[in-house]
């Protein structure tokens, strides 16, 4: 069973890490929940029963009514690739897609947190700063070769495929968080601004932390799967229009390119683009980044939703 780890030091952990993870529990929790709820038939049964042969599933699903062990599950699958970095088995591989065997997908017997897996940082600058390019292994080589192997003829194994699910149902909302798609190269950070890890700012509610975290916190933190059950009926989330052309969309290197494109036109606007020091980050600023975060949020399920589907038909 896992670790267990207070809500208190989970939040204080990632607010302040370099590593990257994207909408925190609640934000992903609801995207795979809204994608479950779009799933056909043989694909939920199919879902259902990958998600069964995570080591974690029985500690995922303890105490959960019997109609509710399908979304208890996908929601806590969901986080699992986050999850794995609390726990003591799993290690720390670096946070680079250049290191030796980045790209390896073996399976659960695979003990790497795989950290550079969740982003694909796409460079750029306003000062001229040389801009690096992304690491060879990233999100968007992972998503593609994941989802290569959930078919039927693919010729993995449903070990493998149980595994390559689990990643897919958190990376998918990953690529959908701006700030997991791009860095800003500058004076000031020359190496890139990890995606804004690297960047403070000030909400109005008056706490300082990381941009990333910022963007990471919009649909709240860290929660119970009943909370987060409970937080999608009443967020609005699912009534988020979605458009259908943009929705079948495919190819995740077209969704970090929006994700990319979004975060540069708005994660770093003002306050945050000409900030020496704390954003103060204005009212314009906060509405804007929710309203991009409930779209793209609501992109990223049916996209997960369309994914899963075509897998499974």
């Amino acid at each position: 069973m896992r670790t267990v780890v207070s809500a208190i030091a989970i939040a204080s952990l990632c607010a302040w890490s370099t590593t990257a993870s994207a909408w925190w529990d609640e934000g992903h929790m609801q995207i795979a929940l809204m994608a479950y709820n779009k799933l056909k038939d043989p694909a939920r049964a199919r879902v259902d029963a990958l998600l069964r042969l995570n080591p974690d599933y029985k500690d995922w699903i303890l105490g959960t009514p019997d109609a509710d062990i399908g979304k208890a599950a996908v929601m806590r699958a969901s986080v699992w690739a986050d999850d794995i970095k609390m726990e003591p088995q799993y290690h720390d591989d670096g946070n680079s897609g250049t290191v030796p065997g980045a790209g390896d997908n073996i399976g659960y017997s695979d003990m790497r947190m795989h950290k550079y897996w969740h982003f694909t940082d796409v460079g750029f600058t306003t000062d001229n700063t040389e801009v690096r390019p992304a690491d060879p292994v990233n999100a968007v080589t992972q998503i593609i070769a994941l989802t290569a192997m959930l078919p039927a003829d693919s010729g993995a194994t449903d070990e493998l495929r149980s595994y390559d699910l689990v990643w897919l149902l958190h990376l998918i909302g990953d690529a959908h968080q701006p700030l997991h798609a791009t860095a800003r190269f500058s004076e000031a950070h020359p190496g890139g601004d990890q995606g804004g890890n690297l960047v403070l700012a000030k909400p109005a509610k008056g706490d300082t932390l990381k941009l990333h975290a910022y963007w990471d916190g919009m649909f709240g933190g860290y929660t119970t799967t009943k909370g987060a059950m409970l937080d999608l009926k009443d967020s609005g989330l699912e009534s988020v229009p979605v458009d259908t052309t943009k929705a079948n969309e495919d190819n995740p290197e077209i969704w970090l390119k929006e994700s990319a494109e979004l975060a540069q036109k708005f994660a770093y606007s003002e306050p945050v683009l000409s900030a020496t020091g704390t954003a103060e980050l204005t009212r314009a600023y906060e509405t804007a980044a929710r309203d991009i975060a409930r779209a793209q949020a609501a992109l990223a399920a049916q996209r997960l939703a369309n994914l899963i589907n075509k897998a499974f038909p």
